[in-house]
């Protein structure tokens, strides 16, 4: 009877694997809007941030840096490693305060309630000639049930500071019993020979500190709560030192934490002043873990770490052979650098939202309301205004850590093309998260500004979201990618044990070593479990199909008005939400339209639900919704039909007259948006650019479409979209090229294509190369100058660039001069694009 047994081992090494896979996916640098915050994906736990200011004069602290902010003027901030399993490496420019940071941070698995994790802080003089003299505050805030105290004996403090390790204890339900620990490196010095250091002799060279209560739901608050304190306390010292003659202490000894713990606290700081190179560790301990960290797992583990980083980066995103060999490691460097920021600018986020169920504008008020703003909601009648819903948790990756530090849906699924390539099951877990979000109607907000401190790098008036208000459904991107993962790994593993009828592999006397899985091999679970990916598929079917009849319910455009002709009477679709001058649910917001109308037909919308009609096809293939499968079959025929004229009877393609194509306009050759003119009749509404090549972006075109050689033409011509740097999303020659706002009306995007057989293959794969090159060394070539990657890139000169003059949704903050960066969102796709991986 071993079968009953070795089941058992198998259910036990499963349990352990599970087990390590929630360890190293707890913790992590999930503050993405801070230069250095970790926190577990726990809505109300523990969080930490890093702080830090000059102390070569006293206005410095006025410029402490914290929150990622453009403002603060960093030569660079940048992952150079992070690997979501273990940990990573940050590299801090700060030539203001002449000093490079370096944040080093290790996860360490083990015990049952998380793991341990140990962060090492250290700093260097940029130029190393001059003074670098700075103030680091590293701080420990917990949220919600639990506590938090200082262990460190403080009966020799006597408000003078701490010397030796600085130590917390607490507990909390989800992460039990844990211990904070600080330490210092063995080389740290203190300014000793400052003005009045006599007078400070017994502080100087000591940790000072601070523990305060703070209310719930104000740790994001930290900053404001340690400085006041910190200053409260040296206008006390400085007051007796106002004689010109003798001059103020140095503010390295002012400019301290008061040394004292109040009742009640669960917000502790810890501060270092150091003169010169420095070096401090910080390490959580697990309590059940039963490990205590020393410098050395961060001595031998960050090398290793960064080791096995380099080596995997080189197997999952290899070096093309078309690029030159000696740019191999300048290129490598920088692709691994925008990785790096994609994946450790993934945060987790947890709070109330803003919706207002009731707002429309006047074009939007001419057919039936949907019933999810039409209905009572727990008895009720909605009442319009805007109001806070239920908190809610979301883990998404973030377009620009110091603009953009949230959730974005237009972004998300360019996000997740990419982190899935790294760690398949990482993205899953984000792509699961937003997926949690559709609510009963199968909305979900377009931009998750979830909790205070999110609203608060938002301008009031454009925190409320609107339920019937859409965006591009890119998520259906990530799931296609995921089955397009599953279906190339099992090709290449070749039949499974159940198909060659070993099951279990355990049959015999065979016995089942109990390995764990490498770090690799841990973020391809699902990829090498057709089991357990197939449950993931089920378990998000329901809730994405939702979501699709949302958008097929409240998007829906008018056809049969206007004498219209189309293959299809009901598939067409239009933008809501829109105003005069921008359609923000989009994505391109400024981008040339007509005028708002309820007429009005999308052709990037049109196009985006063929594609989301295509992916729900391939998911209930995949889990065995036959029926479902074939209807969403049928819906994907009709929308090709309105855009390109096609009636597809499988495995044949028939052209129908041209009568039939909705949004094919034959005079000008292109793609393009239906409105109704002056004369109430539809017309086509034409704008070369990005827009016009939106069938052939998603991949809806056949190979053989006539549409495609006009397309590839346009894409082609240099006094239209082509450039030296990428495609131009709006023609050169159009009037409101590089005008107005100039988001969607000339800038570079990063995106590409791959070239199909068809007749125009030889052409598209000339494009494709030239264009690829064009792009990859652009993006690289600005990373070189200037540190960072960017938004978008000029349509002339190919810099990079980001001009803010209205929000992003209007993209936020009236900064006439200034432009995003770091902006590591689809921009990073640049490494993709560079390896090939599509």
């Amino acid at each position: 009877m071993k079968l009953p047994t070795q089941l058992a081992l198998l259910g036990l090494v499963q349990l352990i694997i599970a087990a390590e896979h929630n360890d190293t996916l707890l913790w992590g640098p999930y503050r993405p809007n801070l230069y250095f915050g970790l926190r577990p994906r726990i809505p109300h736990s523990l969080m930490t941030g890093l702080m830090w200011f000059g102390t070569h004069d006293y206005q410095s602290i006025s410029r402490t840096r914290h929150a990622c902010d453009q403002g603060d003027n960093l030569d660079g901030y940048t992952w150079t490693e992070y690997d979501t399993r273990q940990g990573g490496v940050q590299v801090i420019q700060d030539t203001t305060n002449n000093v490079k940071i370096t944040t080093e941070f290790l996860k360490v698995p083990g015990g049952d309630h998380g793991g341990s994790w140990a962060a090492r802080i250290k700093g260097e003089p940029i130029k190393p000639g001059v003074p670098s003299r700075i103030s680091t505050i590293f701080y420990f805030g917990l949220e919600g049930i639990g506590g938090i105290e200082m262990e460190t004996d403080e009966n020799d403090n006597d408000l003078k500071g701490i010397k030796g390790e600085f130590r917390l204890s607490g507990s909390t339900p989800e992460l039990d019993d844990f211990v904070v620990r600080v330490i210092d490196g063995p080389n740290n010095n203190a300014l000793t020979d400052g003005p009045h250091a006599d007078a400070f002799e017994e502080r100087i060279g000591r940790t000072h500190f601070l523990g305060q209560p703070v209310a719930a739901g104000g740790i994001w608050q930290a900053k404001d709560s340690i400085l006041n304190a910190l200053i409260t306390r040296a206008r006390e010292v400085i007051a007796p030192y106002q004689d010109p003659a003798t001059g103020p202490p140095d503010p390295s000894y002012v400019l301290q934490l008061p040394d004292e713990v109040y009742s009640g606290s669960n917000l502790f700081a810890v501060q270092k002043l150091f003169d010169g190179p420095f070096q401090f560790d910080v390490f959580f301990e697990s309590g059940s873990s039963k490990q205590k960290l020393s410098t050395t797992i961060l001595d031998q583990g960050i090398p290793a770490l960064v080791e096995s980083y380099g080596q995997r980066f080189q197997s999952v995103f290899p070096y093309p052979e078309d690029y030159a060999k000696e740019k191999e490691l300048s290129m490598e460097a920088f692709s691994k650098a925008i990785t790096s920021n994609l994946v450790a600018g993934v945060g987790y986020f947890y709070g109330t939202s803003i919706v207002n169920r009731k707002f429309s504008y006047e074009w939007d008020e001419e057919e039936d309301t949907p019933p999810s703003s039409a209905q009572e909601e727990d008895g009720e009648e909605i009442t319009s205004g805007a109001r806070l819903t239920e908190p809610r948790a979301l883990l998404t990756a973030t377009p620009s850590r110091s603009f953009f530090p949230r959730g974005f849906y237009w972004d998300e699924g360019f996000h997740l093309l990419h982190i899935g390539q790294w760690d398949n099951d990482f993205s899953l877990e984000i792509l699961k998260s937003w997926i949690d979000l559709i609510d009963e109607d199968g909305w979900v907000a377009r931009e998750q500004i979830l909790g205070e401190e999110a609203r608060s790098k938002v301008p009031e008036e454009f925190q409320t979201q609107v339920p019937n208000y859409a965006n591009p459904p890119t998520l259906a991107m990530a799931v296609t990618a995921f089955i397009t993962r599953l279906k190339t790994n099992a090709a290449s593993r070749g039949p499974s044990n159940q198909d060659l009828g070993l099951d279990l592999g355990m049959g015999g006397d065979a016995q089942t070593p109990l390995n764990l899985p490498s770090v690799e091999a841990m973020g391809s679970r699902y990829l090498d479990s057709p089991e357990e990916a197939l449950a993931f598929l089920k378990s998000i079917y329901s809730p994405l199909k939702r979501h699709y009849d949302w958008f097929r319910r409240t998007q829906r455009g008018q056809i049969k008005q206007y004498a219209r002709k189309a293959r299809s009477r009901t598939e067409g679709y239009r933008w809501r939400g829109r105003s005069e001058l921008h359609v923000l649910t989009s994505g391109m917001d400024d981008y040339p339209r007509g005028q708002p109308h309820a007429g009005e037909l999308h052709l990037d919308l049109i196009s985006w639900m063929a594609f989301f009609s295509r992916t729900m096809k391939e998911i209930a293939e995949y889990i065995g919704e036959t029926d479902d499968a074939i209807s969403f079959r049928q819906i994907e025929t009709a929308i090709l039909g309105n855009i390109d004229g096609l009636l597809l009877i499988f495995p044949i393609v028939i052209r129908l007259t041209r009568a039939t194509d909705l949004h094919w306009n034959e005079e000008e050759k292109m793609y393009c948006d239906v409105n109704v003119n002056d004369e109430d009749e539809s017309d086509h509404v034409c704008h070369k650019g990005y827009l016009s090549l939106f069938p052939l972006f998603l991949s809806l075109l056949s190979p053989s479409s006539p549409q495609l050689g006009y397309i590839l033409d346009l894409l082609q011509d240099p006094e239209h979209l082509w450039s030296p740097y990428g495609i131009r999303s709006l023609s050169a020659s159009h009037p409101e090229f590089g005008q107005g706002e100039n988001y969607w009306k000339g800038p570079i995007w990063i995106q590409t294509y791959i070239a199909q057989p068809g007749p125009y293959q030889a052409k598209a794969k000339e494009i494709y190369t030239e264009l690829r090159r064009n792009v990859v060394d652009n993006v690289f070539k600005e990373y070189e100058r200037t540190g960072y990657v960017w938004e978008q890139y000029d349509a002339i000169t190919g810099e990079g660039k980001r001009r803010h003059v209205l929000p992003r949704h209007t993209r936020y903050h009236a900064q006439l001069s200034s432009f995003s960066h770091p902006f590591t969102g689809w921009t990073s796709l640049t490494a993709l694009i560079l390896a090939e991986k599509y």
